[in-house]
């Protein structure tokens, strides 16, 4: 996993990925007591940066072995970004998707034209499952995180961050980074190192499901105790990957965890001051700049609002509670 693989994925996600911009908002800034930037990749095809990485490891199979179709597990946002990905090469998808994922992404999977297999996340094996199936009926597995081609389209995320950072003048900067499993963290991370090596990257969990802060912390993988039980379904994973954890641990800061409501709060702001729709999951990164602002050093601070896909009534919920 190297920078070499990063600017690939580019080359062959140009035209296909969106170039989402980086926004500031004085109001953020005012809350945050630095300079706020947001990169919106709630704005990406699919409502969440997960295209890229669907996109990178779709185009990167020789074309005999994608013809065959592909098979992914997802609470969502990986699912939706493989079912596109898959619909645009002309070839079929599977997607394994916990029961109780927001409604609203088990629908667009389908309508994306994918096959959806729903499973129990506390009571059964999600890689199990996509081994089973994936032997059965001659597809390939694209991981959510812990794959090469995966992780390489995510940084592309990093490769727009340091060229947009560059323009606006910033040479220094934490970047935080909404972390699940690590896949975009350590894609973004490997990026910055290359073209903005003055950027410390920063994954930001939610509380309660903070094993990647404590893996790095510990120097080693730590796991979550449950699954699920959180309204950032976006980015609770049992533990970090075996390729991400590596790179994070060389190349990232310590973690960071917000609340629920902090997600919450950082929604309604990003909807009242940047005209974003962020999902729980996908807002813990401008939470932690807004809220956290205590624990994080220097001018400027860039966050990654990492997905959009919430259901009506939980957004209106973070409206109604914390709306501006």
């Amino acid at each position: 996993m190297n920078i070499d693989m990063i600017r690939a994925a580019a080359q062959r996600i140009q035209g296909h990925a969106r170039y989402t911009p980086l926004l500031n908002s004085p109001f953020l800034d005012e809350i945050a007591g630095r300079r706020v930037w947001v990169k919106p990749e709630c704005l990406q095809h699919t409502g969440s940066f997960k295209f890229r990485g669907g996109w990178s490891a779709l185009s990167a199979l020789d074309e005999q072995t994608r013809a065959k179709g592909v098979i992914a597990f997802s609470s969502g946002n990986h699912a939706q970004g493989v079912a596109l990905a898959a619909r645009s090469h002309g070839v079929p998808s599977v997607i394994i998707m916990p029961s109780d994922a927001p409604a609203l992404k088990i629908a667009n999977t389908k309508a994306l034209g994918a096959e959806v297999v729903l499973y129990d996340r506390d009571g059964e094996s999600r890689d199990a499952i996509g081994a089973a199936m994936s032997k059965e009926r001659g597809l390939t597995l694209i991981k959510p995180y812990d794959e090469p081609e995966v992780i390489a389209g995510q940084g592309t995320v990093g490769l727009e961050i340091a060229t947009q950072a560059a323009e606006h003048g910033i040479t220094k900067a934490e970047v935080i980074v909404c972390c699940g499993g690590g896949g975009l963290t350590s894609g973004i991370a490997l990026a910055l190192e290359a073209d903005a090596p003055d950027m410390l990257v920063r994954p930001v969990e939610p509380e309660g499901f903070d094993d990647v802060a404590r893996s790095l912390k510990d120097g080693v993988i730590r796991s979550n105790a449950a699954t699920s039980g959180n309204i950032c379904d976006a980015v609770i994973t049992l533990q970090p990957g075996d390729i991400t954890f590596p790179i994070m641990k060389r190349l990232c800061g310590s973690g960071l965890t917000v609340s629920e409501d902090e997600a919450l709060q950082a929604m309604a702001q990003a909807f009242s001051r940047l005209k974003l729709v962020a999902e729980p999951g996908g807002a813990i990164a401008l939470a932690s700049a807004l809220y956290r602002s205590d624990q994080i050093t220097g001018d400027d601070v860039i966050v990654v609002i990492s997905g959009g896909n919430v259901d009506a009534a939980l957004f209106q919920t973070a409206l109604s509670r914390f709306g501006v």
